[in-house]
């Protein structure tokens, strides 16, 4: 998995040495949980960023920024997290995209299948963020 930049900074987390920097996009319409998933991404020193729905993301993407990490809702206004996830990966972003949505199952193959990588119901917990942050520590 290659990273879009290749920054060395030392983690806030002394058990974490990631060895850059890592940045993400937090695709949320809701603000609280744009917050609580920006707090845990910073405690492991990841770059966050935000975006209320997929077609920000989308967008972002085509002005030409880059993330290693994109955690995406699925049931957003202007365009959902599927929409958006299929556009992406059209647009061949090999980003590592993880489905974050408060959905039952039903929802789940579908949005999978637009090009995540991971599927989690809301909220993550610091457990699950580990994990993914370890996942480019492993591949550094």
């Amino acid at each position: 998995m290659s990273s879009c930049y290749d920054i060395n900074v030392s983690s806030s987390n002394k058990n974490l040495n990631v060895g850059k920097k890592l940045k993400a996009l937090i695709v949320d319409d809701d603000r609280v949980v744009r917050m609580v998933h920006k707090g845990l991404l910073k405690k492991f020193g990841v770059e966050t960023h935000e975006a209320k729905n997929g077609q920000e993301a989308v967008l972002a993407h085509r002005a030409g920024a880059c993330f290693d990490l994109i955690l995406m809702d699925l049931d957003m206004p202007v365009m959902n997290g599927r929409q958006a996830t299929q556009e992406l990966r059209d647009m061949d972003v090999v980003s590592l995209i993880v489905g974050v949505t408060s959905t039952g199952e039903a929802e789940k193959e579908s949005f999978v299948n637009a090009g995540l990588d991971y599927y989690y119901q809301k909220p993550l917990t610091v457990d699950v963020v580990r994990l993914l942050v370890e996942k480019f520590k492993d591949d550094a």
